[in-house]
C-alpha cells in the first residue's frame, strides 16, 4: 500500500506546476511518505520544522473559531500549505509562484486517502 501511496503522490508532483514536495508526518513531525522534488529546501523537509504545524493549529484553535483545516505559510521564495488530519499532517511545500488556490483544491483529490492512512494511524 506504501509504494502506491508514494506514487500517487509523485504522480502529484509531476502534474501540478511549482509543487515541489508532499511529506505525511505525525503530529510529532515523523515522515510517514515523503516525495520531493530536488528543488525542494531541504529546510522545510527536517521534521522540526514539519511538527511546529501540530502546536500552531491547536493554538489557533483558542481564538475561538473552531479547529482550522489549512495554515498556508508564505515565504519569498516558497510557499507551504498544511492540511489539518490530525493526527496526520499533509504539508505540501511550492515554489512562491504556485497558484495557492490550485494546491488548496489538490485537499479533495488525495482527502479520501489520507483518512483511510488516519483510520490505519489511529487503529480504527
Amino acid at each position: 500500500m506504501s509504494e502506491g501511496i508514494h506514487q500517487y503522490f509523485e504522480e502529484i508532483l509531476r502534474r501540478f506546476e511549482g509543487v515541489l514536495a508532499i511529506i505525511v508526518t505525525d503530529r510529532d513531525g515523523v515522515p510517514v511518505v515523503k516525495v520531493a522534488d530536488a528543488r525542494a529546501p531541504s529546510s522545510a523537509l527536517r521534521s522540526s520544522y514539519l511538527a511546529i504545524f501540530a502546536s500552531a493549529t491547536e493554538q489557533a484553535s483558542k481564538l475561538g473559531l473552531s479547529r482550522n483545516k489549512n495554515i498556508i505559510c508564505s515565504f519569498p521564495s516558497y510557499q507551504v500549505v498544511h492540511f489539518n488530519y490530525l493526527p496526520l499532517v499533509v504539508s505540501v511545500i511550492a515554489s512562491s509562484t504556485a497558484n495557492t488556490g490550485v494546491i488548496l483544491s489538490l485537499e479533495s483529490d488525495f482527502e479520501n486517502l489520507i483518512n483511510a492512512m488516519k483510520n490505519t494511524v489511529e487503529g480504527v
